[in-house]
């Protein structure tokens, strides 16, 4: 897998809609941004398309999205937003490009499907980071630990983050690559061209807006096709706004996860700023190596780098 190298002041990049329709006005924050960055921002044929509620067919999707792999001066490729939709344009792409040139791919949530593609093959690392979408529309709340995290990846190639204290958080110490991202899509893929690996690596997981039962039923799946046992770390983002039948589950979404996990040893880390957390969301390099290391007083600290 070749190394990303860091953004430069001048650098081009771009910002393309895999899934779900965005709007000029919803793009223009994140643009105003990354030009206060430094970076210039070229934005693809197509970007504000519309089809239903994804940002045009998927043949103009995928083709938007190609356009911003192959082309050369293109140093940072960002998900414009999530939703759903990535998936049914990801087996047309060629990834040849992006072996050859490695960039930056931002984003988390939907994109997911790219990020698990991209490692899955030994392209490139990717970046799990909140998107255009998600930058404030007012200047003086982007000062925010999401896109201030984005930018020192982008532009440092590093990060250090601590968790909080967590009762089911379980000791110890880890140093390998990460891989992962959203539950439900990770559950998705297992089985396609697409499917996780996570032998010997740290597996982080997040997700928002699920049932528990469901939680229970992604997690029992990863663990039966053994994508549970092999790791060497597990890190727990949010799980964000989880729904209960009339009948209670009986367990909360971390403690579903900490029942799949209980009979192997290696630490786990709940609650990590990573995921559907609004402006906490950290920028996390995918496919890169990480370092967790429990700490006395329940909290872990994580450090990663390009």
């Amino acid at each position: 897998m070749k190394r990303l190298e860091s953004l430069q002041r001048g650098d081009t990049v771009t910002i393309v809609a895999p899934a779900r329709k965005v709007s000029e006005a919803e793009l223009r924050p994140a643009i105003e941004e990354m030009e206060s960055w430094g970076l210039e921002v070229k934005l693809p044929k197509g970007i504000y398309g519309e089809e239903n509620q994804f940002a045009g067919s998927d043949e103009e999707r995928r083709e938007m999205i190609q356009w911003a792999l192959d082309e050369e001066e293109i140093k940072a490729v960002f998900c414009a937003r999530g939703g759903y939709g990535t998936v049914r344009v990801i087996d047309r792409l060629d990834f040849r490009g992006l072996a050859e040139r490695p960039k930056w791919i931002v984003g988390y949530s939907d994109v997911t499907v790219i990020h698990s593609h991209v490692n899955r093959h030994r392209l490139c690392p990717t970046l799990h980071a909140t998107m255009p979408i998600n930058v404030p529309e007012k200047r003086e709340e982007r000062d925010c630990p999401s896109l201030m995290s984005l930018k020192k990846m982008l532009f440092e190639g590093h990060e250090e983050y601590e968790t909080e204290a967590h009762p089911l958080n379980r000791p110890g110490e880890a140093k390998a690559e990460v891989v992962g991202g959203n539950l439900s899509i990770l559950y998705s893929l297992l089985g396609s061209p697409s499917d996780v690996d996570t032998e010997g690596k740290i597996l982080l997981i997040e997700d928002l807006d699920e049932y528990l039962y469901h939680i229970d039923r992604m997690m029992q799946n990863l663990k039966r096709n053994g994508k549970l046992r092999g790791l060497k770390g597990l890190i727990v983002g949010g799980l964000t706004d989880m729904h209960d039948n009339t009948v209670p589950y009986g367990k909360t979404a971390e403690e579903i996860v900490a029942e799949a996990v209980a009979e192997y040893g290696y630490p786990v880390c709940y609650r990590a700023p990573f995921g559907h957390i609004g402006t906490e969301n950290r920028a996390l390099l995918l496919g890169g190596e990480m370092e967790m290391r429990s700490r006395g007083d329940g909290t872990f600290e994580l450090k990663t780098r390009i």
